[in-house]
């Protein structure tokens, strides 16, 4: 796996060994990233953006975001094997400043260090944990009164946003289907 566009395009990406990560597939997160990038209203939301990178697994969303111009990218990331992946994948970035990891629940967050404009999350499928984290992390203060969210969840998988939420686009890739946000 690679980042696709941006400062660090090419960079590759180590991948969690085992079935406890299921990486956004590449035709999916450069599907993503066109349409922050360019259209269903997200121009110009990556560049400058803080970006909370949950479920954050090798890290993946968060260096798309970190290499397309993002200001700040902070990574939630609860396994410990799955951390140390993340931790090499970020090492050796020339944006260490610009990068917070916690370990931590996206469900059960600690307190934020700040609030984040833009939020991309991809949990397990078919757990059933975008909306209970979307609600955990607003209520921690991790999202901004006007943050955007982006929640891949399976295609099939009910997705209900919890009360502060609203869905304003939907895309289908295969397995995956992104769910768009606007919070406040």
């Amino acid at each position: 796996m690679r980042v696709i566009a941006g400062r660090y395009r090419g960079r590759r990406l180590a991948v969690p060994e085992g079935g406890a990560v299921r990486p956004t597939a590449d035709r999916v997160r450069e599907a993503l990233f066109n349409i922050l990038v360019h259209g269903a209203g997200g121009a110009g939301i990556i560049t400058g953006a803080t970006v909370l990178d949950a479920f954050a697994g090798s890290g993946a969303l968060g260096i798309e975001a970190l290499s397309r111009g993002a200001a700040h990218v902070t990574f939630l990331e609860h396994d410990a094997d799955v951390l140390r992946v993340l931790r090499r994948n970020v090492d050796g970035l020339d944006a260490m400043d610009r990068i917070d990891i916690f370990r931590a629940d996206a469900g059960h967050p600690p307190r934020a260090p700040r609030a984040h404009d833009l939020v991309l999350m991809d949990p397990p499928y078919g757990a059933g944990l975008a909306s209970p984290a979307l609600a955990a992390l607003a209520d921690q203060n991790w999202l901004a009164a006007d943050a955007r969210i982006v929640a891949e969840v399976a295609a099939q998988e009910p997705f209900d946003p919890p009360d502060g939420f609203a869905v304003t686009d939907e895309r289908r890739y295969g397995a995956a289907r992104l769910v768009f946000l606007a919070h406040g």
